[in-house]
């Protein structure tokens, strides 16, 4: 199992101090940055389980840093955001993000996302049924590894469960709340565009399928589902 560390990056003492306080609280050890630069040194330094990045940083971009750290780690990334513009928050999604939450927000919600961020990246689950064969793609969800054509394909881990839940289940269909809450575990994660966009990320990764459609078909105004090989 992981360790219980946290990146927090954040300009602003105020909020630092407030997400320090209830992390510590419920059982993580924090290490804290003011800017893109202190945040890398640190990244670069330590292993952690998890970051949490806010977008607005005196020196950059939090959106950049999140490009910076997934070309070199697959961690849960978590946004902190004081914008209401959505494309911030699909664009961090996009990035490589697993979820943002929008501030002010209570540190009950926060340390609710954090700990089922931890659970989809680090629980050990079994196999469910062994690797899932389609063509030139093979998916371990044992080993979480993913080949097509034999060069790996690297989702994030929300990104992986979300895969997990719909083709070990092929042709079943999936809402977008029902998504949601299975794979948050959580109340509320930012709507439906926030399924959609992960969708649309493994999409870009893992199709064509054999036929050279998609493996994850759309039904229209009710969600998604893993299509059924032939």
């Amino acid at each position: 199992m992981m360790g219980r560390d946290i990146l927090l990056v954040e300009d602003d003492e105020g909020v630092r101090m407030g997400v320090r306080y209830a992390l510590e609280m419920d059982g993580w050890q924090v290490l804290e940055a003011e800017t893109v630069a202190e945040a890398r040194e640190l990244f670069e330094r330590r292993n952690f389980a998890l970051v949490l990045l806010d977008i607005g940083l005196p020196d950059g971009s939090g959106l950049d840093l999140c490009r910076w750290m997934r070309e070199r780690s697959s961690l849960p990334i978590l946004f902190l955001t004081a914008r209401d513009a959505e494309v911030d928050k699909v664009l961090g999604l996009e990035l490589g993000g697993d979820d943002y939450i929008t501030k002010p927000f209570s540190t009950r919600e926060l340390c609710a996302r954090v700990r089922a961020m931890y659970r989809r990246a680090y629980d050990i689950r079994d196999s469910e049924g062994g690797p899932i064969r389609r063509g030139d793609l093979l998916i371990s969800f044992e080993e979480r590894k993913i080949l097509k054509g034999g060069d790996p394909i690297s989702l994030t881990h929300t990104e992986f469960e979300i895969l997990r839940l719909m083709a070990t289940r092929p042709g079943r269909v999936f809402t977008r709340e029902e998504l949601l809450q299975q794979i948050w575990d959580v109340s509320f994660v930012g709507g439906a565009k926030t399924i959609d966009v992960h969708i649309h990320n493994i999409r870009s990764k893992l199709d064509p399928a054999p036929d050279g459609a998609s493996y994850i078909e759309t039904v229209r105004g009710t969600g998604y589902k893993w299509r059924v090989g032939e």
